[in-house]
């Protein structure tokens, strides 16, 4: 068990002490306001953390409070991490980014693209190109969501027993032939739309290396990296301090729902969204990253793996607004291109609150998020278990605020 801890003062490494206070009231309020269960926030520069604050509770009932050590059920910030993983499978040479997926998962061998109608009037056509790694790293693969309302193949998905990306009751290997039997919804490659890809993802790396994705994960990454509370599910010992899940009620408030099944191995491990982890083991992999692809002399990925990584592979050098399904053309996706596993800024004047050129980081259906700054040798992460009905105001004030707080370091125009 790790515990994050306040390495510095803020002024030592050029952030305001008083900006860093006003983030941290402006938060606290909207958990006084009963609109946020309780909170973590970290900020570290140059490696060194020199903000790190907990408010609330991560049992509201209960009355327990967040602790620099609760775990947090972390979502799609899962899905950086099984990236990492296929890219050191991908470095020790089992797969490259161009390999077709069927070479591992024979399912997606042959794949259809939808064409036009829906339901039964539905017609598709073959793909004029496989489904590669490359496709599924960077959400390009055609797969989608079933909770999004806004094509007629995510119909497909629902009427085949898809809930939250899963089959409830089957394996991860059964889910993703549950995948492989229905159409994509763009020619591989065409279009961003995020997707179960990460999920894919997951098995893949279970087949190229002969181990099930928990134990690859808890050997190859978090072992590694000293992720010491990281993993797909929880311990006995572990269970104290979990965080409860919350959701948005019709009046604003928060009221309890049910989250991942932590407790006992599930049956499907999903690599999409399956992680639970303390802050002080996502500040390990944020460092790793910051590092590119070394933490206290243990080096798992290339710097050049890294780079790419945290570049955008979108085509034609894309946002994920102009490049994404129609799902996605909201002006939150403008300005932000994205890399193999997580988002990446293209263009800092197009993206909804202050930003750099080169920032990358991904966030949680729970309103969990990260990023890691590499012009200001920043990274951050904020981490609270709350489900909201819609868009959250948080990650943009969070940014903004964060972004107030930087001394005598702005970025040049076009940085």
């Amino acid at each position: 068990m790790g515990h994050l801890r306040q390495e510095v003062e803020p002024g030592e490494v050029g952030l305001d002490a008083d900006a860093l206070a006003r983030l941290d009231r402006h938060f606290a309020r909207q958990v006084d306001e009963g609109r946020l269960p309780g909170f973590l926030v970290a900020v570290s520069r140059h490696g060194r953390t020199a903000h790190l604050t907990v408010h609330g509770h991560r049992d509201v009932r209960e009355r327990l409070p967040v602790e620099t050590d609760t775990l947090w059920r972390m979502y799609s910030m899962t899905k950086p991490v099984t990236s990492v993983a296929a890219l050191i499978l991908m470095e020790e040479g089992r797969f490259g980014l161009d390999t077709p997926v069927a070479e591992f998962l024979p399912a997606f061998a042959e794949p259809r693209v939808y064409v036009d109608g829906s339901g039964r009037d539905l017609r598709t056509r073959p793909a004029e190109r496989p489904i590669t790694v490359r496709h599924l790293l960077t959400h390009t693969a055609g797969l989608t969501f079933d909770f999004y309302h806004a094509h007629p193949v995510d119909a497909l998905y629902r009427e085949a027993g898809i809930e939250s990306s899963v089959v409830p009751g089957t394996t991860l290997a059964q889910t993703c032939e549950v995948y492989a039997r229905l159409p994509l919804q763009h020619e591989p490659g065409a279009r961003w739309n995020y997707s179960v890809a990460t999920n894919v993802l997951g098995r893949l790396i279970e087949v190229a290396s002969g181990q099930n994705l928990d134990d690859f994960l808890a050997e190859r990454v978090f072992a590694p990296l000293g992720m010491t509370d990281a993993g797909l599910c929880l311990t006995e010992a572990q269970a104290p301090r979990l965080a409860e899940l919350y959701g948005e009620s019709e009046q604003g408030g928060i009221v309890p729902v049910a989250g991942l099944p932590l407790r006992g191995r599930p049956r499907l491990l999903s690599g999409s969204g399956g992680m639970v982890a303390s802050a002080y083991d996502y500040h390990r992999f944020m460092e790793f990253l910051r590092r590119r692809g070394e933490l206290d002399g243990t080096r798992l990925l290339s710097a050049d793996t890294v780079a790419a990584m945290t570049s955008n592979q979108l085509p034609g050098g894309a946002d994920m607004r102009s490049c994404g399904a129609p799902v996605h053309r909201e002006p939150g996706k403008a300005g932000l291109g994205f890399g193999l596993g997580v988002s990446v800024v293209t263009e800092p004047t197009l993206t909804r609150s202050p930003s750099v050129l080169g920032t990358f980081g991904w966030s949680g259906v729970a309103t969990t998020t990260f990023w890691v700054d590499p012009y200001h040798d920043l990274t951050v992460q904020f981490l609270t278990q709350l489900k909201p009905r819609g868009a959250h105001t948080v990650y943009p004030e969070l940014k903004q605020l964060v972004h107030q707080a930087l001394v005598g370091s702005t970025a040049p125009a076009g940085v």
